[in-house]
C-alpha cells in the first residue's frame, strides 16, 4: 500500500496541470544544471575571478538539495512549509552578500569590513525571519521588523555604503553594469521574501500552493540569474586581460 500510494504521489507531482509539483522539479533541475554549469566554467576564467564563480556554483548547488528534501516533504504531505526553506537561506543568501565584496576584490583591494558587513547584515534579516515564523520571538510583527531592519541595510551598504561607493570608483564597463544588475536582484527580487513573510505569515490573503510557486520561481531567478551575472562579468574581464 505504501509503495501504490508513493508511486501515485509521483503520478501526481508529475501532471501537467500541477504547478506545485512541475515548480519543484523544474527549480531542482535548473539548480542542478547551474551547478555543473558554474563549477564547469570556473577554470575558464582568470583566477582573480574563480572564487566568485565557485561561490555561485555553491549557491545553486545547496539550492538543489534542499529543494529535493522539500520536493520530498511535498510528495509526501502535499506541503512544504516556508521554515524548510531556511535552510537553504540562511546558507545560500550570505553567500550572495559576499559575492559582492568578491566581485570588488576581483578588481581592485577593498577593506575586509565590507565581506563583515555583508555577511553579518544578511544573517540578522534571516534569523530575525526565522525567529519570526518558527514562533520564537514575542510577536510576529518583531520578526518582519528585524526583516526589513537587515533587508534596508543590505540595500544601504550596497548602493550607498562603503560596497557602493567602491563599486561607483571602477571604470570597467562590464564591472559596472554586473553589479548593477546584483543590486537590482536584491532590490526587487528579494522583496519577494518580507512580501511573502507578511502574506504568508502575518496577515494571510496568498494560499500555501500559489506562495510555494512563487518562492519557487523567485529562488530561480535570485539564484540562477546572480550567478550568471557574475559568471558573465567573469568572462567579460577574462577576455579584456588575455587580449
Amino acid at each position: 500500500v505504501g509503495f501504490s500510494g508513493a508511486a501515485n504521489a509521483e503520478t501526481m507531482l508529475l501532471a501537467l496541470d500541477n504547478f506545485v509539483g512541475v515548480s519543484f522539479w523544474l527549480i531542482s533541475m535548473g539548480m542542478l544544471a547551474a551547478t555543473a554549469f558554474f563549477f564547469m566554467e570556473r577554470s575558464s576564467v582568470a583566477a582573480n575571478w574563480r572564487t566568485s564563480v565557485t561561490v555561485a556554483g555553491l549557491i545553486t548547488g545547496i539550492a538543489f538539495i534542499n529543494y529535493m528534501y522539500m520536493r520530498g516533504i511535498w510528495v509526501q504531505t502535499g506541503d512544504a512549509k516556508t521554515l524548510y526553506r531556511y535552510v537553504d537561506w540562511l546558507i545560500t543568501i550570505p553567500l550572495q552578500m559576499v559575492e559582492f565584496y568578491l566581485i570588488l576584490a576581483a578588481v581592485r583591494k577593498v577593506p575586509s569590513g565590507i565581506f563583515w558587513r555583508l555577511l553579518i547584515g544578511s544573517l540578522v534579516m534571516l534569523i530575525g525571519g526565522y525567529l519570526g515564523e518558527a514562533g520564537y520571538l514575542p510577536a510576529p510583527m518583531l520578526g518582519f521588523i528585524i526583516v526589513m531592519a537587515g533587508w534596508i541595510y543590505l540595500l544601504y551598504e550596497i548602493f550607498s555604503g562603503e560596497a557602493g561607493r567602491a563599486a561607483e570608483k571602477n571604470r570597467n564597463k562590464a564591472f559596472v553594469t554586473a553589479f548593477s544588475a546584483l543590486r537590482m536582484i536584491v532590490t526587487v527580487g528579494w522583496s519577494i521574501y518580507p512580501l511573502g513573510y507578511v502574506f504568508g505569515y502575518l496577515t494571510g490573503g496568498i494560499d500555501t500552493n500559489s506562495l510555494i510557486v512563487i518562492y519557487n520561481l523567485v529562488d530561480f531567478v535570485n539564484k540562477i540569474a546572480f550567478g550568471l551575472v557574475i559568471w558573465s562579468v567573469a568572462m567579460s574581464s577574462t577576455g579584456a586581460r588575455s587580449k
